[in-house]
């Protein structure tokens, strides 16, 4: 961890030529998992052209080695310099809600650059920010990723800690985090099938089960890359309480929101994560 924090302390601008050299090994030398990031361009992307999609491909790697340095940035940043370079509009929204005394669910997706989305949150947001995750097993990466998000006082809860951390915090007024377009990798979980990308996905439903238990509204925060190492945040309302029971709005206006984003932007999302994997879809027939 020490000689991480030595690397931290670089200017962004020097860590910047380390994530142009990182792009050219990942992408050039070792074309890492490009098979797997281009058939899900082309599967995403029927309308598209070859040159179009591996234009998205190139430009995809740029933003996903920039995400590490910036990531790897986040043990030494200042507050005021990632205020810069994290900007928040339509802060509105939650502020509403923290007018009227309510918490808030604030869903986001795996778009460049998450990470700097949440840990300024903490102090861009008129309300303290929870944050949900999945624990890893690699001991490094999990002191890591949690230094990182709770630096500015995030709250961490444990995937399988949900319904007791709930309980337990229900009194403080705050928004409560959780990046949900990723894929439901355990057999016990919950999933939700929808099209997606013109494809047929599954979703894990942690996010509606949070609203549902909490009965907290839902919004969607939209992180846009302005220009290298420069980004903005922007939310917008997904649903409102009371949820009925197996009423899907609120995940499916959020799967939509994802959608747009992606469209708009789209080498900012993850595309190098296998999505789409067969047995999931397999497990969710199942369940029906």
């Amino acid at each position: 961890m020490f000689f991480l924090r030595i690397l931290s302390a670089l200017p962004l601008g020097i860590l910047y030529i380390f994530s142009d050299f990182l792009f050219f090994i990942a992408y050039r030398l070792v074309g890492y998992r490009r098979k797997m990031v281009m058939k899900n361009l082309r599967n995403s992307f029927p309308e598209k052209t070859e040159a179009e999609c591996r234009a998205i491909e190139r430009q995809f790697y740029k933003n996903l080695c920039d995400y590490a340095v910036e990531t790897l940035k986040l043990l030494t940043i200042s507050k005021e310099d990632l205020a810069k370079r994290m900007q928040f509009t339509d802060i509105g929204i939650i502020e509403k809600y923290k007018s009227q005394g309510q918490s808030v669910v604030i869903l986001s997706s795996h778009q460049f650059n998450w990470e700097w989305l949440l840990t300024s949150g903490n102090f861009n947001l008129p309300v303290p920010v929870d944050f949900v995750y999945q624990p890893q097993r690699n001991q490094l990466f999990e002191k890591f990723s949690m230094q990182c998000r709770t630096r500015f006082g995030a709250h961490g809860i444990s995937r399988y800690n949900v319904a007791r951390e709930l309980i337990k915090r229900k009194a403080i007024q705050r928004g409560v985090a959780i990046v949900s377009d990723q894929y439901p990798g355990l057999g016990s979980d919950k999933k939700y099938q929808t099209k997606f990308l013109g494809q047929d996905t599954v979703f894990f439903l942690g996010a509606y089960q949070i609203a549902q238990l909490t009965q907290y509204p839902a919004v969607y925060a939209r992180v846009k890359k302005i220009k290298r190492g420069y980004y903005q945040a922007s939310f917008v309302d997904i649903a409102e309480p009371p949820y009925e029971k197996d009423d899907y709005t609120m995940i499916e206006n959020y799967i939509r929101a994802v959608e747009d984003t992606i469209h708009e932007s789209p080498a900012g999302w993850l595309w190098s994560h296998n999505r789409w994997k067969t047995r999931h879809l397999e497990q969710a027939a199942k369940k029906q």
